[in-house]
């Protein structure tokens, strides 16, 4: 081996200062950021031009455009719904309810609150047997003719704790010990 080498590890870039190649140079010409720049300018005014142009035809299309006259074999909304029975938040409830409950202008939900035929909120039959139920538990039922019979609950339970609860009499010789 010769020793005026030295011996360089292998993961280590050899020195090659000593090359020159003449015809091999960086040169200023070959980006030019003023061009790039002038590209990405022209591309962002164009795009905005097209969004204002496609924006000005979709407005005057629409304000061209007709709506077709409504079919004939068309249904109505009332035509539309299905057939009876409908799906109830209260089955069985639905028609006393609308008969019985009272509309008050703060009740919105409630139906032919708003005078129009829009469908009710899926809440108000439940609400309103809710507060049938608790009527009836504060007042007492009420029958046919609009009086009021029995008592309500909570009178009922204070009568009986004053009278006594009925017990039975127990056996002695029932149960062994």
């Amino acid at each position: 081996m010769n020793g005026s080498k030295k011996k360089e590890h292998v993961t280590e870039t050899p020195d090659i200062s000593y090359i020159r190649n003449v015809d091999t140079a960086h040169e200023a010409r070959d980006v030019q950021v003023g061009g790039i720049v002038k590209f990405v300018v022209g591309l962002f005014v164009m795009t905005v031009a097209v969004f204002f142009f496609t924006w000005g035809m979709f407005r005057m299309l629409e304000a061209r455009s007709q709506e077709p006259p409504r079919s004939p074999m068309a249904l109505s909304g009332a035509e539309r719904l299905p057939p009876e029975p409908r799906l109830q938040a209260a089955p069985g409830f639905a028609e006393t309810l609308e008969k019985s409950a009272t509309l008050t202008p703060a009740e919105p939900e409630s139906p032919g609150a708003t005078g129009s035929k829009e469908p009710k909120n899926p809440l108000w039959e439940i609400k309103a047997l809710r507060k049938q139920w608790d009527d009836v538990l504060e007042h007492g039922p009420m029958d046919q003719n609009g009086k009021r019979y029995g008592m309500p609950i909570e009178i009922a339970k204070d009568e009986i704790l004053k009278q006594g609860l009925p017990v039975r009499p127990q056996e002695a010789g029932s149960r062994k010990q």
